[in-house]
């Protein structure tokens, strides 16, 4: 089998993996080596100042030992197989940056005959990459669970970030769907993660040229919909998570019917997209806002609102904490105002010193007063033509996407599928300054929420 055969099977492989990421380092090549990590984002996301930047992503191989019944590689799935050797990989992916085709690698894997055979592989790979060809560009790479703890080890030497893919969000559904993994064999590795990114600070502080393990932390993933657990369960998954762990994020994945099996939903189940938009939304007021999953949701309400997002519906339900002064509310009261984001805390905070705010100062500092001005008050007075009751408040924080009124029909983009890589381009040139109205109106048409 050629290069290109195995680079069409394994990228169109690990198009399930979630990888749209900020990195979360900075770090610039060392002198005579080449490429650049930035904590701007990576994975053919939009950075904060617009920039499109991307990765090559990829398998190692997709021949796996594993029969998990929700995955297109399981063992048991009749589709065709394909294993890079390190040097072709290491090779590949140094061509294409050359070509300016990507800007780092997310590197995972199918487990070949142990995981701490694949992860020999997979160390091998950046090896040759930092060592051989001088990369210094950034590096996702997953471990795969049940890898020795020194392969872990050294596999976090030479990648930016890692990642050790939970899947399942209990382990009754771990049993039932991939009984060769266990709680054990994910949460082992999760564990040592956390335990050598907290040494490898100590050691930082103490000597200066400390080499740096995993600098971007860990990360995880979460497959939504191929279990019946409830978005109340997944929160207080996540919460436990970020606590015990320090992960840097916890990523959603709507499961896409891919194989066949009693176990799972139809094959004609729409992806649950959704509620992985409404997910990744509840975990942003975790990591940023103070909330915590038992105020997001609680036993008698499990399920997120599908027609408003979860900072909104959380304020619906405590009317009786609002409307608060704009001008002499504390930081974490302002950030539990919807439309109030963390920016727009920090402005009011810092505006109101030199003067006391009104609306026409507050649309200054760049909130979204049409959804903030019913919990506020500036000096002492509502927004005119503002009635306080959930009904009109609800309606007026109702918008026509959220009534599901522009679903739009969403599918996994493949590296080769010719036509949303026109679609990528388009974007790309109209990010670079190319007038292009109708291929702007065209993937304006094509796209999906914002996560």
């Amino acid at each position: 089998m050629d290069l290109f055969d195995k680079l069409k099977i394994l990228t169109d492989s690990a198009k399930y993996d979630v990888a749209c990421t900020s990195s979360g380092v900075d770090k610039t090549a060392q002198k005579g080596g080449i490429g650049s990590a930035s904590a701007c984002g990576i994975c053919h996301s939009f950075a904060a100042d617009g920039r499109c930047i991307s990765l090559l992503k990829v398998l190692m191989t997709n021949y796996c030992v594993f029969d998990c019944k929700y995955c297109v590689n399981r063992r048991s799935n009749d589709v065709p197989r394909a294993a890079f050797t390190p040097r072709e990989l290491a090779e590949l992916t140094i061509n294409f940056y050359r070509r300016n085709y990507i800007e780092g690698l997310f590197l995972s894997s199918g487990v070949i005959k142990t995981p701490d055979y694949t992860c020999e592989r997979m160390i091998e790979t950046l090896r040759i990459l930092r060592e051989d060809y001088r990369f210094s560009g950034y590096i996702h790479a997953k471990v795969i669970p049940g890898t020795d703890s020194a392969l872990v080890s050294r596999l976090g030497m030479l990648a930016d970030r890692l990642s050790v893919n939970l899947e399942l969000p209990s382990l009754e559904s771990l049993k039932l769907l991939a009984p060769d993994k266990s709680k054990t064999s994910i949460l082992a590795p999760m564990g040592y993660l956390k335990n050598r990114i907290e040494e490898n600070r100590s050691e930082i502080i103490q000597y200066k040229n400390a080499p740096t393990f995993a600098p971007a932390g860990q990360s995880t993933q979460i497959i939504i919909g191929a279990t019946p657990e409830t978005d109340y369960h997944i929160l207080n998954l996540t919460e436990s998570l970020y606590k015990k762990y320090k992960l840097k994020r916890v990523f959603y994945s709507a499961y896409i019917p891919v194989a066949e099996d009693s176990l799972l939903p139809s094959p004609d189940t729409s992806p649950p997209l959704f509620r992985e938009h409404r997910l990744y939304q509840a975990d942003w007021l975790i990591r940023f806002y103070g909330f915590s999953a038992g105020e997001i949701l609680d036993q008698s309400h499990q399920t997120l609102n599908p027609y408003v997002d979860p900072k909104c519906n959380w304020a619906l339900n405590h009317l009786e904490l609002f409307p608060i002064e704009v001008n002499k509310a504390g930081y974490d009261e302002l950030l539990r105002v919807p439309g109030i984001g963390v920016t727009g805390a920090r402005r009011i905070m810092t505006a109101r010193r030199a003067s006391s705010l009104d609306f026409d100062g507050l649309k200054k500092t760049g909130i979204v007063l049409k959804r903030a001005k019913y919990f506020i008050t500036c000096r002492g007075k509502i927004a005119e033509g503002v009635k306080i009751t959930q009904d009109e408040i609800l309606r007026a924080l109702m918008s026509e996407r959220e009534l599901g009124m522009l679903s739009p029909k969403w599918e996994q983009l493949s590296v080769f599928d010719r036509e949303n890589l026109i679609e990528e381009e388009m974007k790309k040139c109209l990010m670079a300054g190319i007038p292009d109205q109708t291929a702007c109106a065209a993937r304006i048409e094509t796209a999906g929420f914002p996560i």
